[in-house]
């Protein structure tokens, strides 16, 4: 049985969650396998929205093993309340498990997260201030505290005390902040150990074991393509690895595993924070488009930044991904404007280009060039039930972008609710 990726192909809020949640129906276990509670997916079930930061989409399955992988930085205070309030919606969340590897964001790292973004002032990453990126340092510099420490008061006690020693003297020689109490924090976290404990394993073995057993497996990425770390628009990016590469990764399985990867984009581009948007729109479409489609962060509320689909970054994504499948999302969002866009390639110093520039200041300077096509109106999309009722417009909409990447699109959300989804042909998941 098939072990698959689900990654954003654009700049991240690609609707992840909603295909994740379709093809969980499928899935024996769902692995999210980095990221933190940056990122936010939302599912809509029967008109009910879920909004998840931690937990994979899949959790709202109940047959659904969900793991939070290895890759991941998790605050655990914010798990904890996620946990509470799934169960609080009638989800007795029995169905969690989370990697003793995976790091613990803690409140130093917000706390630098906020006052590195206050000392960049207008050339600021636009990071969410969740300490996401301090975490993943932490990590690397091999001073990270774990998920397992949880469950060894008096290492994690000798690592708190280590590191908060050290973040105090950042924190107050270099930004002028306050600095923080180890031992309050030592008691806060080992109060969410007694909660989270029972989750806490090896996940890696029991992953492993059911790929041996041939059980579906669906891999969860969070973010996208384009903020990437190595291959997205850097520095505006974020700190792990959304690809299918970093699937592996994550979560703790070889490569050989990966038997298909879902590329999620959206019928248009939106991202959030600062960074290079070809094809961003600073005129009354951009409005409409974010108001239609509540374009807002999850996590934050702020207002994303809109523009036409851009196959550039999209051939680069099926790149860096090998994607085997497009989903292609919120194709409703833009039902009712008579005529449509996408942009096909750049145009830099007066040449075309199909590919993303090398550098940050070509893409800065890049022009979209776009092909037009008709739109469709809302009535003739939100009744379909098989892609080929879709209308003519839609249809050749999707083929466009088909042709202009390379990949088939398999997935189509044609509205908010679970229900609301579209398969054509056969998936490989």
């Amino acid at each position: 049985m098939p072990a698959a990726v689900v990654v954003g192909a654009q700049w991240g809020d690609e609707g992840k969650g909603k295909v994740t949640d379709f093809l969980a129906q499928r899935a024996d276990i769902v692995v999210r396998y980095q990221g933190g509670d940056n990122a936010g997916h939302t599912v809509v079930i029967d008109g009910k929205e879920y909004r998840l930061f931690l937990v994979p989409s899949g959790v709202l399955r109940a047959h659904t093993l969900c793991v939070l992988g290895n890759g991941m930085v998790i605050d655990p205070k914010v798990l904890v309340e996620e946990i509470d309030n799934l169960k609080a919606q009638g989800h007795p969340a029995t169905n969690i498990r989370i990697s003793h590897a995976a790091h613990l964001v803690m409140p130093y790292h917000r706390a630098l997260d906020e006052a590195d973004e206050e000392r960049l002032g207008s050339k600021s990453i636009g990071t969410t201030k969740r300490g996401i990126g301090p975490a993943y340092l932490d990590k690397y510099s091999r001073c990270g505290v774990r998920m397992a420490d949880l469950l060894d008061p008096g290492l994690f006690a000798a690592k708190v005390k280590a590191n908060v020693e050290h973040k105090n003297e950042i924190l107050s020689k270099i930004y002028s902040k306050p600095g923080f109490d180890s031992k309050q924090i030592i008691e806060e976290y080992l109060g969410f150990s007694e909660a989270l404990s029972p989750y806490i394993q090896d996940t890696s073995v029991m992953i492993n074991d059911a790929l041996k057993q041939g059980k579906n497996v669906l891999f969860e990425g969070a973010q996208g393509t384009m903020l990437e770390i190595d291959h997205g628009t850097y520095p505006y990016v974020t700190s792990s690895y959304p690809t299918a590469g970093g699937a592996c990764i994550g979560a703790g399985v070889g490569p050989t595993q990966i038997d298909c990867v879902i590329g999620v984009v959206k019928a248009y581009s939106s991202r959030v924070g600062n960074g290079p948007f070809p094809t961003e729109l600073h005129d009354q479409m951009g409005d409409h488009i974010r108001e239609r489609g509540h374009e807002y962060g999850t996590r934050t509320g702020r207002p994303r930044r809109v523009g036409w689909l851009d196959a550039v970054g999209l051939r680069m994504s099926v790149r860096v991904n090998s994607l085997s499948a497009l989903a292609i999302t919120r194709l409703d969002t833009l039902s009712g404007i008579p005529e449509l866009k996408i942009c096909t390639a750049y145009r830099l110093d007066g040449k075309i280009t199909e590919d993303m520039p090398l550098s940050l200041a070509d893409v800065e300077r890049c022009e979209p060039i776009y092909e037009k096509l008709d739109g469709w109106e809302a009535d003739e999309i939100v009744s379909a039930t098989a892609y080929e009722l879709l209308p003519t417009s839609v249809k050749r909409y999707v083929e466009t972008i088909e042709a202009l990447v390379g990949v088939e699109a398999k997935i189509f959300g044609i509205g908010q609710d679970r229900a609301h989804t579209i398969v054509k042909g056969h998936l490989a998941f």
